[in-house]
Protein backbone atom coordinates (compact mmCIF):
# COMPACT_ATOMS: atom_id res chain seq x y z
CA UNK A 1 0.00 0.00 0.00
CA UNK A 2 2.99 2.51 0.85
CA UNK A 3 4.38 1.48 -2.24
CA UNK A 4 1.30 2.15 -4.36
CA UNK A 5 0.91 5.00 -2.62
CA UNK A 6 4.57 6.96 -2.90
CA UNK A 7 3.73 6.01 -6.81
CA UNK A 8 0.77 7.80 -7.32
CA UNK A 9 2.10 10.77 -5.31
CA UNK A 10 4.86 10.75 -7.79
CA UNK A 11 2.32 10.49 -11.48
CA UNK A 12 0.53 13.36 -9.44
CA UNK A 13 3.49 15.68 -9.27
CA UNK A 14 4.61 14.67 -12.87
CA UNK A 15 1.14 15.11 -14.25
CA UNK A 16 0.47 18.65 -12.79
CA UNK A 17 3.91 19.75 -14.16
CA UNK A 18 3.06 18.70 -17.64
CA UNK A 19 1.67 21.75 -19.61
CA UNK A 20 -0.06 19.02 -22.26
CA UNK A 21 -1.95 18.62 -19.29
CA UNK A 22 -2.54 21.72 -18.22
CA UNK A 23 -3.94 23.14 -21.41
CA UNK A 24 -6.18 19.85 -22.64
CA UNK A 25 -7.93 19.24 -19.13
CA UNK A 26 -8.02 23.02 -18.35
CA UNK A 27 -7.19 25.68 -20.68
CA UNK A 28 -8.75 24.85 -23.66
CA UNK A 29 -12.26 23.48 -22.09
CA UNK A 30 -12.44 27.27 -19.82
CA UNK A 31 -11.48 28.97 -23.20
CA UNK A 32 -13.95 27.24 -25.30
CA UNK A 33 -16.52 27.49 -22.30
CA UNK A 34 -16.49 31.36 -21.92
CA UNK A 35 -16.38 32.14 -26.22
CA UNK A 36 -19.36 29.66 -26.77
CA UNK A 37 -21.35 30.88 -23.68
CA UNK A 38 -20.80 34.82 -24.63
CA UNK A 39 -21.44 34.02 -28.33
CA UNK A 40 -24.59 32.19 -28.10
CA UNK A 41 -27.47 33.44 -26.02
CA UNK A 42 -26.83 31.84 -22.61
CA UNK A 43 -30.42 30.88 -21.97
CA UNK A 44 -30.77 29.01 -25.14
CA UNK A 45 -32.56 25.54 -24.02
CA UNK A 46 -31.19 22.41 -25.86
CA UNK A 47 -33.13 19.50 -25.21
CA UNK A 48 -34.92 21.28 -21.71
CA UNK A 49 -31.55 22.81 -20.26
CA UNK A 50 -30.11 26.16 -20.36
CA UNK A 51 -27.22 26.59 -23.02
CA UNK A 52 -24.92 27.29 -20.22
CA UNK A 53 -25.48 24.20 -18.34
CA UNK A 54 -25.65 22.03 -20.85
CA UNK A 55 -21.97 23.33 -22.24
CA UNK A 56 -20.60 23.69 -19.18
CA UNK A 57 -21.18 19.85 -18.84
CA UNK A 58 -19.59 19.22 -22.56
CA UNK A 59 -16.78 21.49 -22.09
CA UNK A 60 -16.24 19.18 -18.57
CA UNK A 61 -16.33 16.61 -20.09
CA UNK A 62 -14.17 17.57 -23.19
CA UNK A 63 -11.48 18.79 -20.41
CA UNK A 64 -11.43 15.35 -18.71
CA UNK A 65 -11.32 13.22 -21.67
CA UNK A 66 -8.00 15.49 -22.97
CA UNK A 67 -6.61 15.33 -19.57
CA UNK A 68 -7.15 11.64 -19.80
CA UNK A 69 -6.56 10.73 -23.26
CA UNK A 70 -2.88 12.12 -23.94
CA UNK A 71 -1.52 12.15 -20.34
CA UNK A 72 -2.16 8.48 -20.06
CA UNK A 73 -0.98 7.67 -23.19
CA UNK A 74 1.86 9.69 -23.78
CA UNK A 75 3.07 8.51 -20.26
CA UNK A 76 2.96 4.84 -21.01
CA UNK A 77 4.77 5.51 -24.59
CA UNK A 78 7.85 7.11 -23.02
CA UNK A 79 8.16 4.93 -20.12
CA UNK A 80 7.95 1.93 -22.50
CA UNK A 81 10.94 3.95 -24.50
CA UNK A 82 12.71 4.29 -21.86
CA UNK A 83 12.76 0.99 -20.38
CA UNK A 84 10.86 1.75 -17.25
CA UNK A 85 8.26 -0.95 -17.55
CA UNK A 86 11.21 -3.58 -18.35
CA UNK A 87 12.97 -2.12 -15.33
CA UNK A 88 10.02 -2.70 -12.79
CA UNK A 89 10.10 -6.27 -14.05
CA UNK A 90 13.07 -6.41 -11.74
CA UNK A 91 11.57 -4.35 -8.80
CA UNK A 92 9.17 -5.63 -6.16
CA UNK A 93 6.90 -3.45 -7.21
CA UNK A 94 3.86 -5.13 -9.21
CA UNK A 95 2.81 -4.16 -12.35
CA UNK A 96 -0.80 -4.18 -11.65
CA UNK A 97 0.34 -1.51 -9.04
CA UNK A 98 2.38 0.52 -11.60
CA UNK A 99 -0.47 0.84 -13.63
CA UNK A 100 -3.52 1.13 -11.29
CA UNK A 101 -1.21 4.03 -9.63
CA UNK A 102 -1.45 5.77 -12.70
CA UNK A 103 -5.16 5.40 -13.34
CA UNK A 104 -5.65 6.39 -9.65
CA UNK A 105 -3.88 9.76 -10.05
CA UNK A 106 -5.73 10.68 -13.25
CA UNK A 107 -8.90 9.81 -11.24
CA UNK A 108 -7.46 12.41 -8.70
CA UNK A 109 -6.85 14.79 -11.36
CA UNK A 110 -10.03 14.37 -13.33
CA UNK A 111 -11.69 15.33 -10.27
CA UNK A 112 -9.99 18.88 -9.74
CA UNK A 113 -11.29 19.41 -13.08
CA UNK A 114 -14.58 19.14 -12.42
CA UNK A 115 -14.67 20.72 -9.42
CA UNK A 116 -12.64 23.83 -10.99
CA UNK A 117 -15.11 23.97 -14.07
CA UNK A 118 -18.06 23.48 -11.98
CA UNK A 119 -17.12 26.04 -9.67
CA UNK A 120 -16.19 28.80 -13.18
CA UNK A 121 -19.95 27.54 -14.38
CA UNK A 122 -21.19 28.50 -11.19
CA UNK A 123 -19.97 31.74 -10.40
CA UNK A 124 -19.23 33.76 -13.61
CA UNK A 125 -22.42 32.02 -15.60
CA UNK A 126 -24.52 31.45 -13.28
CA UNK A 127 -25.13 27.82 -13.95
CA UNK A 128 -27.72 26.93 -11.03
CA UNK A 129 -28.65 23.10 -10.61
CA UNK A 130 -30.14 21.55 -7.80
CA UNK A 131 -27.41 19.42 -5.24
CA UNK A 132 -28.60 16.11 -6.77
CA UNK A 133 -27.32 17.44 -10.59
CA UNK A 134 -24.50 19.08 -9.59
CA UNK A 135 -23.30 15.93 -7.50
CA UNK A 136 -24.81 13.33 -9.73
CA UNK A 137 -23.63 14.50 -12.89
CA UNK A 138 -20.11 15.26 -11.62
CA UNK A 139 -19.86 11.83 -9.99
CA UNK A 140 -20.80 10.67 -13.74
CA UNK A 141 -18.27 12.23 -15.35
CA UNK A 142 -15.76 11.02 -12.76
CA UNK A 143 -16.27 7.38 -13.10
CA UNK A 144 -17.34 7.66 -16.91
CA UNK A 145 -14.16 8.34 -18.22
CA UNK A 146 -12.69 4.47 -17.89
CA UNK A 147 -13.71 4.04 -22.11
CA UNK A 148 -10.61 6.76 -22.66
CA UNK A 149 -8.10 5.95 -19.66
CA UNK A 150 -8.66 2.02 -21.71
CA UNK A 151 -7.95 3.77 -25.22
CA UNK A 152 -5.03 5.49 -23.56
CA UNK A 153 -3.51 2.41 -22.27
CA UNK A 154 -4.09 1.22 -26.05
CA UNK A 155 -2.40 4.34 -27.55
CA UNK A 156 0.71 3.60 -25.39
CA UNK A 157 1.43 0.25 -26.32
CA UNK A 158 2.72 2.09 -29.49
CA UNK A 159 6.52 2.51 -29.19
CA UNK A 160 6.86 5.71 -30.98
CA UNK A 161 5.56 8.56 -28.58
CA UNK A 162 5.39 11.20 -31.20
CA UNK A 163 2.97 8.48 -33.03
CA UNK A 164 1.08 8.27 -30.02
CA UNK A 165 0.80 12.23 -29.67
CA UNK A 166 -0.08 12.39 -32.87
CA UNK A 167 -2.77 9.47 -32.59
CA UNK A 168 -4.28 10.68 -29.08
CA UNK A 169 -4.39 14.10 -30.26
CA UNK A 170 -6.64 13.47 -33.43
CA UNK A 171 -8.30 10.83 -31.58
CA UNK A 172 -9.49 13.19 -29.24
CA UNK A 173 -10.32 16.09 -31.13
CA UNK A 174 -12.27 13.83 -33.56
CA UNK A 175 -14.52 12.10 -30.69
CA UNK A 176 -15.22 15.44 -29.27
CA UNK A 177 -16.62 17.34 -32.34
CA UNK A 178 -18.37 14.41 -33.75
CA UNK A 179 -19.84 13.27 -30.14
CA UNK A 180 -21.32 16.31 -29.55
CA UNK A 181 -18.94 18.22 -27.19
CA UNK A 182 -18.17 21.39 -29.55
CA UNK A 183 -21.90 21.81 -30.45
CA UNK A 184 -25.32 19.85 -29.97
CA UNK A 185 -26.07 16.95 -31.52
CA UNK A 186 -29.07 18.11 -32.71
CA UNK A 187 -27.34 20.75 -34.79
CA UNK A 188 -25.38 18.38 -37.18
CA UNK A 189 -26.40 16.16 -39.94
CA UNK A 190 -28.35 13.05 -39.70
CA UNK A 191 -25.79 10.91 -40.98
CA UNK A 192 -23.02 12.99 -37.84
CA UNK A 193 -26.16 11.76 -35.13
CA UNK A 194 -26.27 8.26 -36.33
CA UNK A 195 -22.38 8.18 -36.25
CA UNK A 196 -22.32 10.02 -32.72
CA UNK A 197 -24.02 7.45 -31.25
CA UNK A 198 -21.53 4.56 -31.55
CA UNK A 199 -19.08 7.06 -30.17
CA UNK A 200 -17.67 6.93 -26.49
CA UNK A 201 -17.65 10.58 -26.35
CA UNK A 202 -21.44 11.42 -27.50
CA UNK A 203 -22.28 8.56 -24.90
CA UNK A 204 -20.06 10.10 -22.05
CA UNK A 205 -21.72 13.47 -22.40
CA UNK A 206 -25.02 12.28 -22.63
CA UNK A 207 -25.26 11.03 -19.35
CA UNK A 208 -23.95 14.27 -17.37
CA UNK A 209 -26.88 16.15 -20.17
CA UNK A 210 -29.58 13.86 -18.90
CA UNK A 211 -28.81 14.22 -15.30
CA UNK A 212 -29.22 17.89 -15.50
CA UNK A 213 -32.06 17.77 -17.79
CA UNK A 214 -33.83 15.89 -14.75
CA UNK A 215 -33.58 12.56 -16.52
CA UNK A 216 -32.06 9.30 -16.18
CA UNK A 217 -28.70 8.02 -17.13
CA UNK A 218 -29.41 5.80 -20.49
CA UNK A 219 -28.40 2.40 -19.77
CA UNK A 220 -28.25 1.87 -23.87
CA UNK A 221 -25.28 4.48 -23.57
CA UNK A 222 -23.84 2.72 -20.01
CA UNK A 223 -23.72 -0.40 -22.10
CA UNK A 224 -21.63 1.42 -25.32
CA UNK A 225 -19.04 2.57 -22.96
CA UNK A 226 -18.63 -1.08 -21.24
CA UNK A 227 -18.12 -2.63 -24.24
CA UNK A 228 -15.67 0.15 -25.21
CA UNK A 229 -13.51 -0.30 -22.03
CA UNK A 230 -13.56 -4.11 -22.51
CA UNK A 231 -12.40 -3.38 -26.04
CA UNK A 232 -9.69 -1.48 -25.73
CA UNK A 233 -8.39 -3.51 -22.32
CA UNK A 234 -8.56 -6.38 -24.14
CA UNK A 235 -6.56 -5.09 -27.30
CA UNK A 236 -4.06 -3.28 -25.03
CA UNK A 237 -3.44 -6.61 -22.96
CA UNK A 238 -3.09 -8.75 -26.10
CA UNK A 239 -0.52 -6.78 -27.69
CA UNK A 240 1.38 -5.50 -24.28
CA UNK A 241 1.76 -10.02 -24.04
CA UNK A 242 3.14 -9.88 -27.73
CA UNK A 243 5.61 -7.11 -27.10
CA UNK A 244 6.87 -9.33 -24.02
CA UNK A 245 6.73 -12.42 -25.99
CA UNK A 246 9.33 -10.31 -28.79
Amino acid sequence: MQAMLAQCKAELLRTVRNRKFVVMALLMPIIFYFIFTSTIDADTDIGGVEWKAYYLMSMTVFGVIGGSLNTIGIRFAQERRQGWVQLLRITPLPTATYIFSKIAAQLVLNLGTIVLMFLIGALFRGVHLTAWQWIGSGLWIWLGVMPFLALGTLIGTIRSVEAVQVISQILFMAMSALGGLWMPMQTMPVLMQKIALWLPSYRYGQGAWNIIGGGAVDWIGVTVLAAYVLLFMVLSSYIMKRQEAV
